[in-house]
């Protein structure tokens, strides 16, 4: 999870207080079986599973009535997120942040370690942000 754009209020929202500022705070990886556990994801399939439940999920939903459907996404849609007060200011403080002379050495540390490219430092992120 990362701040901005109202992000910082969701980890909370979804799992509580504790787990929120873990995530963010900690700045660390999380597994599926965590993300789902905290709630930040439905839940954690294998590879293997993936598509057919996928399609099984689509077949489902397809057979139901259209007007049903449409009427179910508009109640899901329309409940509580941050608003945009809440988001405008967590906008605004990743911004100050993100702009600081101490994020720009520490991204420029990390893109010359390989960022962005597939490799150790991607692949492993979580544990080695902390040694910068």
């Amino acid at each position: 999870m990362r701040p901005g754009c109202g992000r910082c209020a969701t980890p909370g929202a979804a799992a509580g207080a504790g787990p929120g500022h873990e995530a963010i705070l900690g700045a660390a990886d999380f597994d599926a079986d965590e993300a789902e556990r905290y709630g930040w994801v439905n839940r954690a399939l294998p590879d293997a599973g993936l598509d057919a439940f996928v399609a099984r999920l689509a077949r489902r939903i397809a057979s139901f009535p259209a007007d049903a459907v449409r009427s179910t996404e508009q109640v899901l849609n329309e409940l509580p997120l941050p608003g945009g007060d809440a988001i405008r200011a967590d906008a605004r403080r990743f911004q100050h942040v993100a702009g600081s002379d101490t994020v720009d050495a520490r991204a420029a540390t990390l893109f010359a370690q390989g960022l962005q490219t597939r490799g150790p430092l991607e692949l492993d992120l979580g544990d080695r942000i902390e040694s910068l």
